[in-house]
């Protein structure tokens, strides 16, 4: 309906008023299709206009395609609560009721009546949200994908779901974050579900109205609250360059989101990782979205990075492209990793609310590639934007190996976007400590700069610029290469081991002798009555960057084996045979061969009309099998390991 229930909203302009005191848009929900009933205020007003006696007390039909309905509809039942406060619309109707008229799509019109009417005064910018309304509506609202039930399933699906939507060019996707209903209510599944929504187009939190759904992070135990409220405060620190990507959108048309095989349409890698995807031009996002494992204790993430060099973002781990990596994380942990020459602006992490363009930026910079990324910024609500008014302020970074430049451009076009002084914190990631750094800057004193030899960051930091104002970086070393790019094995299995489910002894017994068996993972044999199959699998993966991954969530059942180190010990056994024909030795297939750098089966495909067992052994200290019965009615996959 259209009327505030007064016993709990007595004053609503107040009430919107105050919302706004705290910076924050308000959007009511609709559902149009309803109509208008006697009940409402606004009967009177809607009932003339379509002329129905008031007395009759007979119901408004919703019918969008009336010019006079049309005109009521905005002028009486949403402009006055437009003046009251309401600054936009979420068009919830369920899409697929009939139309007058043959072959129109009733959400697809009110969806264009609400854009053009929210900008009818030629100055505000025509925003609004709507449900999925079939291919080609983001031509006028932010969407989303409708009702999801409460499953790791459901979050599974997302990222290929989102990522796959910029082929049809529908980049602004929004889900409901948490699920919306039935499943089971979970914690962990919650939390990871908000960090998938803070590297997604839109961070929606949302579920049915249940007394047992719970989508405020406080709602929650104290690590649930800690988890969600740092990775909805990081979303916001990265509303700087999501909204450059925005820009990004609107001039060249690429998405915020896009799947890997847009970028590296030749490599069959490329469509064999739908759990990961680009987020911008600088960044590969893989949330975890499957649950820890009781004995690691951790969530699992297998992930392709393409050919470069790649770091982590926020354990500036370095990763060597053109492989297969497994990640294990805990619940504060999201995989998310830079490109080589990555510059990514992030406002301060806080609790502020409001999308003012920030007086303090944080520019995180990584080594090994020239790049050049200009910041994109404009008043966020106006169509100044196309006349011109906005700014870009350019940020350009030189590689030559054992030095760099970085160069921060004054601000290009209107300076008023921006704030009148801005400071700047420089974060440059993965270096070996610089023997020189020189500082030209027309700003003031910065202070010295700092480095810090455990995470290998340099930080510059107290860099206040004028919007006419620049500044240039200089460092070099007389080594090779400024660039830390050594893979911190190490680090990562005692990460592992830290958080197994393990007895301490054994614990650091294993971690003592570490050194030994990363170079020799043979000499994990000792431990196979100590660890559980997922510790050894964990430490195996990790140390020999080599695997399986079994994907069943993203529309097509994959297979992947992956042996980035080419390692010759590691072996697979693929054996099929086809029922049926009166010389079966004819129609059997066996294999056993060393694992490929990357391979990849697609069961549907590969072992229709058979039997098939794929083996996958790791120096004979762990075996993965998976089988395949594609014969009968009732096909079916089982798998386990030894």
């Amino acid at each position: 309906g259209y009327t505030w229930n007064h016993a709990l909203f007595p004053d609503p302009p107040a009430f919107l008023q105050f919302l706004h005191s705290l910076d924050l848009k308000t959007s009511l929900n609709l559902h149009p299709a309803e109509g208008v009933h006697a009940h409402e205020e606004k009967y009177p007003q809607m009932a003339a206009a379509v002329g129905i006696d008031t007395a009759s007390k007979q119901p408004v039909a919703f019918e969008p395609t009336d010019p006079a309905f049309a005109l009521a509809y905005l002028e009486h039942l949403h402009h006055p609560q437009e003046a009251d406060g309401v600054d936009f619309w979420w068009m919830d109707w369920q899409q697929g009721n009939p139309s007058p008229l043959p072959g129109l799509n009733l959400l697809w019109w009110i969806n264009h009546l609400h854009f053009y009417d929210s900008g009818r005064d030629g100055f505000k910018r025509p925003f609004l949200f709507s449900r999925w309304g079939g291919l080609g509506n983001h031509r006028y609202p932010i969407g989303f994908s409708g009702d999801t039930i409460i499953t790791w399933y459901s979050l599974a699906f997302q990222p290929y779901f989102t990522a796959t939507a910029a082929n049809v060019g529908y980049g602004w996707w929004s889900h409901d974050i948490g699920g919306h209903f039935n499943g089971i209510q979970d914690a962990e599944l919650y939390a990871r579900w908000v960090q998938f929504g803070v590297f997604s187009p839109i961070l929606r939190l949302h579920s049915t109205n249940d007394p047992f759904l719970e989508r405020r992070p406080w709602g929650y135990d104290a690590e649930t609250f800690r988890v969600t409220r740092t990775a909805m405060q990081l979303r916001h620190a990265l509303i700087p360059y999501i909204y450059t990507m925005a820009w990004r959108d609107h001039t060249r048309g690429i998405p915020l989101v896009q799947p890997m095989y847009q970028l590296w349409p030749d490599l069959e890698q490329a469509y064999a990782c739908p759990n990961q995807y680009a987020f911008g031009s600088e960044l590969i996002a893989a949330p975890y979205i499957t649950p820890c494992d009781p004995d690691t204790r951790l969530s699992r993430q297998v992930v392709w990075l393409p050919d470069g060099d790649w770091f982590g973002f926020f354990d500036g781990d370095a990763y060597p492209g053109n492989a297969h990596y497994a990640f294990y994380g805990g619940l504060d942990e999201i995989p998310l990793f830079a490109r080589a020459g990555a510059i990514v602006p992030l406002a301060p992490l806080s609790g502020e609310n409001g999308v003012t363009n920030p007086t303090s930026l944080i520019l995180h910079i990584f080594p090994g590639a020239n790049n050049h990324f200009e910041l994109y910024e404009d008043d966020g609500e106006t169509t100044g934007y196309l006349k011109g008014d906005y700014a870009l302020t350019p940020f350009q970074l030189k590689w030559g190996g054992n030095h760099l430049t970085f160069h921060i451009e004054p601000v290009k076009g209107q300076s008023g976007c921006t704030p009148p002084i801005r400071e700047y914190t420089l974060v440059f990631h993965n270096l070996q400590e610089p023997e020189e750094v020189t500082l030209d800057i027309e700003g003031g004193s910065p202070t010295a700069p700092e480095y810090d030899p455990a995470s290998h960051q340099l930080i510059l930091s107290g860099l206040h610029l004028r919007p006419d104002e620049g500044l240039i970086v200089r460092m070099q070393t007389s080594q090779p290469s400024l660039a830390y790019t050594q893979p911190q094995i190490r680090l990562r299995v005692e990460k592992l081991l830290a958080a197994f489910r393990l007895g301490n002894k054994a614990r650091g017994t294993i971690a003592h002798q570490a050194d030994s068996w990363i170079s020799d993972p043979v000499q994990l044999a000792a431990y196979q009555v100590t660890l559980t199959r997922s510790q050894l699998r964990a430490l195996l993966e990790v140390t020999t960057q080599a695997g399986v991954e079994h994907i069943t969530n993203a529309g097509e059942e994959l297979v992947i084996l992956w042996n980035s180190h080419a390692n010759t010990s590691l072996r697979y056994l693929l054996s099929s045979e086809k029922k049926g024909y009166p010389r079966p030795q004819e129609h059997f297939h066996w294999q056993r061969e060393q694992i490929p750098p990357f391979k990849v089966f697609r069961p549907a495909q590969d072992f229709s009309d058979h039997t098939t067992l794929l083996q996958v052994d790791y120096f004979d200290l762990l075996r993965i099998v998976r089988t395949w019965n594609t014969e009968g009615p009732y096909p079916h996959a089982e798998s386990g390991m030894y």
